[in-house]
């Protein structure tokens, strides 16, 4: 990787790339949440193994590949299963994907995650939408040498989650008549779920909602300029909330249910998006 530069990286991608594509937006799909990219028009798919200093991700429910198409008429940039630090992946490879959705045009980027909830009244099969984040990996994304072309050295994040783009997301969801509560998020490496105690902890540091991605994808697209929105599907109560064992079978079904309602969410919201982005 050390040889390998986002010119190199481009011209990968606009090989595959269709003439003069400019997505107005990127899109992220975590666990079980992959069905929503089976709404993409004109697809042009890109393996992650394709792209120089990427890797495919190995988690089951993921499928490792960026498309370019289409989604309610929007052109998007769709990233169909993310990479995770627990499976060894490095930041280099997050920031790789973020970056070439900037790179290619994009001014905005949805990211979808699975989380636990800490609020027992949100449940499985829920959503929430992400206003502001914990970030407890062991670690930063923009750690090391600045690419000043890219962004400043140092980002400010208290406007992290666009309050424009929650506001367009939350008439969308009100729109379909989708529930959908609010809540911040707190990371964790994983790939071990958290103890009760650690998640007793985190809701007296104000957490909602706890999983494994999410914060290292939010600050590298900030850094990069790009704006955020995000919605989680709750996957199940956190640990010492239930009774239920936390599983990752039950993860992707819950994910699933989730599913459903983004599949109708994501493109009534780039609808909106899109007028106020031109």
């Amino acid at each position: 990787m050390m040889n390998t530069t986002m010119a190199d990286i481009m011209q990968v991608i606009n090989r595959y790339a269709p003439k003069g594509f400019s997505p107005k937006a990127g899109l992220i799909l975590g666990s079980g949440l992959s069905s929503l990219a089976d709404q993409i028009t004109n697809p042009v798919s890109i393996p992650y193994q394709a792209i120089p200093g990427l890797q495919a991700g190995a988690v089951s429910g993921h499928a490792s590949l960026l498309v370019l198409g289409y989604l309610n008429n929007i052109p998007i940039i769709c990233l169909r299963g993310r990479l995770h630090l627990y499976e060894g992946v490095s930041y280099e490879s997050i920031r790789i994907l973020v970056r070439i959705v900037k790179r290619l045009g994009a001014s905005a980027f949805i990211i979808t995650g699975a989380a636990g909830s800490m609020r027992p009244e949100v449940g499985p099969g829920e959503l929430m939408l992400i206003q502001d984040h914990i970030n407890f990996h062991p670690g930063n994304p923009l750690v090391g040498a600045n690419d000043e072309t890219i962004g400043p050295r140092f980002v400010g994040m208290e406007d992290a989650y666009d309050p424009v783009l929650q506001e367009l997301m939350e008439t969308a969801a009100n729109r379909l008549n989708i529930p959908m509560s609010k809540g911040v998020y707190i990371s964790t490496l994983g790939p071990s779920f958290e103890t009760p105690a650690e998640i007793r902890a985190f809701r007296q540091w104000g957490a909602d909602a706890v999983g494994m991605s999410i914060v290292p994808e939010v600050i590298i697209a900030r850094h990069a300029g790009l704006r955020v929105v995000c919605v989680a599907a709750i996957t199940n109560l956190a640990a010492g909330l239930s009774e239920e064992k936390i599983t990752h079978e039950g993860t992707l079904q819950f994910g699933e249910m989730g599913a459903r309602k983004l599949v109708k969410l994501i493109p009534e919201f780039l609808k909106d998006m899109s007028n106020v982005l031109d």
